[in-house]
């Protein structure tokens, strides 16, 4: 177990590394001002309106970066620091929730994807963890040595369903951002100084995806060799 808890601790590091970077670039341009003088909240109704999509609510959600799409009921929930602030990175964060809202209007196929497999990784998350630890602790007891490795298997193909939505994740928020960024260019929205922010910003936020998909995966490959290694 050793060799997991080095791959969770350098996952741990990096991950810490990339938020807090995040966390700075979001600072550092909530200080660049918008010259249209749009919040969050007016951004994010213009590019709805925009796209012809009139079905979706734009509403107000606790906490900070917490600012996400719901499918299910068509909202898009900005965070208090994005809602009604009227600067570079609260642009970027609005258009770029909106920008999964166009994508579920035009059915991308990566979020549609994504939205089919939510109740199976909702399962898996819960269960792969503790299915994994059950089969290790059978086949090192010596308890029921192939039940333990058959329990081992099927932790790893439920964590395999988590690695996959990770990676199914990954083009669609930056499917998100790439929409997010053309349309306040191409509608000037903002100025040159404040797109090059509103870029900036997303690509940190993309990067803590990279890195999540990266340490689901590289946790995959060692439960694997573990199990390869046994049998």
């Amino acid at each position: 177990m050793i060799g997991y808890y080095i791959i969770a601790g350098a996952i741990f590091l990096v991950s810490m590394y990339v938020s807090n970077r995040l966390k700075s670039k979001f600072k550092k341009y909530s200080k660049v001002h918008l010259q249209n003088g749009m919040s969050g909240k007016e951004i994010a109704e213009k590019m709805l309106a925009d796209n012809g999509i009139t079905d979706v609510q734009v509403i107000s959600t606790p906490g900070m970066l917490t600012d996400h799409y719901n499918p299910a009921n068509k909202t898009v929930n900005l965070s208090e620091g994005v809602y009604m602030q009227r600067n570079a990175a609260a642009a970027a964060v609005a258009a770029h929730e909106v920008g999964h809202a166009v994508q579920h209007a035009k059915a991308y196929s990566w979020l549609t994807m994504r939205s089919k497999i939510v109740p199976a990784v909702g399962i898996a998350s819960k269960l792969s963890n503790f299915v994994i630890m059950a089969g290790l602790v059978m086949t090192a007891m010596n308890f029921m040595g192939a039940l333990g490795n058959t329990v081992f298997l099927i932790g790893i193909l439920l964590f395999a369903v988590t690695t996959v939505f990770a990676f199914i994740t990954l083009p669609v928020e930056y499917d998100a951002s790439k929409r997010a960024l053309a349309w306040l260019e191409t509608e000037n929205m903002v100025t040159q100084q404040e797109h090059a922010g509103a870029k900036d910003a997303l690509k940190w936020a993309a990067r803590t995806y990279v890195v999540a998909a990266l340490g689901s995966l590289a946790t995959l490959l060692y439960f694997i060799s573990i199990f390869l290694g046994r049998d």
